[in-house]
């Protein structure tokens, strides 16, 4: 058999983002990472070029794993404020930093872009690096809205491009423990879950509580992704939301009325007589802080007719999954290491697919129906009405 003949590095992503599409509209159910199409060629250096645009706080975590990856090579660093980002390109040895997302796409060429801006401005920046054929990994939301998402999806299918969107919840060994144990019905007839996350809520920017923001894209977002990760996508949704606090005051602003969300109770209906239930909020004191460190007690918990299930510690920082059955009613803990699995390793492991040209199990199709139940949460807690949900992804995942 001949050796498959060398493509250019643009050639090879026209190939990722092609075959990537087909595959996310196309194909059947994932068990694991599987090659797309027939494994296209990799790169000879099997490296993405990645910019990123936002260099504040969660850039801190994101720069550290992405600079360690062997798929990785870092190009260029954005910030509107101009210190942060050349702060950031001396740190990590990136050989470009730009003031502007014009500047910086009409700058050093790059493959991916990884968004970590604020949460208001994905759904503009994304569209806009898009449509200057980049493949882009967002934090979440990628969009403000399902409306928004949908058109980003579409934009980028149309270009032969690729989108994902934060969180990365489905890659750890807990997930992946939890899944399988539902899917060989260990719990037997699934019925219910409950999923919580919050804390006295962030500090360092005001966007958190201004208009577009609010605790289901911040937090609740995480136990969204994982309980239709595990129990497959939501029909319709029932919730509450409220405004706990009305004022708040930042790092960066003072005193503000709070706008967004800080306190929601969203219910699901998976189907088959599944209902699951997620609670967030910025006003919980946790005595284990944002963090999580030490966390012993369950925030996710699966019940079926057969056994239940809890994960241990907070899904974007898991310690363990406690799984009980008929067979074994006391039950045992299982999965303690989270292994290489990081909250902020979304961006990495795509840049790691992309070289090797395979399919994540991350799926911008389940981003956008988490978005969808958000959205779909506001206008419930408005209405007090159930809203049916027109978006799905493949599923299971596992």
């Amino acid at each position: 058999m001949k050796s498959p003949k060398p493509i250019s590095r643009s050639e090879f992503l026209n190939q990722v983002g092609v075959l990537g599409t087909a595959a996310a509209l196309t194909r059947p159910v994932l068990a694991k990472s599987q090659p797309m199409a027939e494994s296209p060629p990799v790169l000879p250096d099997r490296k993405i070029r990645l910019a990123v645009i936002g260099c504040g706080s969660v850039s801190n975590m994101y720069l550290p794993h992405l600079s360690k990856s062997p798929y990785v090579e870092l190009v260029s660093t954005c910030d509107i404020i101009p210190e942060r980002a050349q702060k950031a390109a001396t740190t990590y040895n990136i050989p470009n930093h730009y003031p502007h997302i014009d500047q910086l796409l009409a700058g050093a060429p790059f493959d991916l872009l990884v968004n970590l801006t604020n949460m208001q401005e994905h759904g503009r920046l994304n569209k806009q690096a898009l449509l200057a054929g980049k493949h882009i990994w967002s934090e979440k939301p990628m969009a403000n809205n399902y409306r928004e998402g949908r058109e980003l999806l579409e934009l980028a299918q149309k270009n032969k491009l690729r989108i994902w969107g934060a969180p990365a919840v489905v890659m750890s060994p807990q997930f992946a423990f939890m899944a399988r144990a539902i899917k060989d019905g260990k719990l037997g007839n699934v019925s219910a879950a409950h999923a919580h996350y919050g804390h006295l809520g962030p500090t360092w920017s005001a966007f958190f509580y201004e208009k577009g923001g609010g605790s289901l894209p911040d937090l609740g977002v995480y136990n969204l992704a994982t309980l239709t990760g595990l129990l497959g996508p939501a029909r319709s949704i029932v919730a509450m939301t409220s405004i706990v606090t009305p004022t708040r005051k930042t790092d960066n602003k003072e005193t503000f009325p709070v706008e967004a969300e800080d306190n929601a109770m969203v219910l699901m209906d998976h189907g088959n007589g599944i209902l699951s239930h997620v609670q967030c909020g910025f006003n919980y004191f946790d005595p284990y802080g944002h963090e999580g460190t030490g966390q012993e007690k369950p925030t996710i918990t699966v019940w079926g007719t057969q056994g239940n299930l809890a994960l241990i510690g907070y899904d974007w920082a898991p310690f363990g999954v406690d799984l009980a059955t008929v067979a074994d009613e006391k039950g045992q803990r299982y999965v303690t290491d989270p292994s290489d699995y990081r909250w902020e390793m979304g961006a990495s492991v795509i840049a790691e697919h992309m070289a090797l040209g395979k399919e994540p199990l991350i799926q911008a199709e389940h981003a956008l129906h988490v978005l969808e139940i958000i959205e779909a949460a506001r206008s419930s807690g408005q209405t007090g009405r159930r809203v049916k949900l027109q978006s799905s992804f493949r599923w299971p995942l596992v």
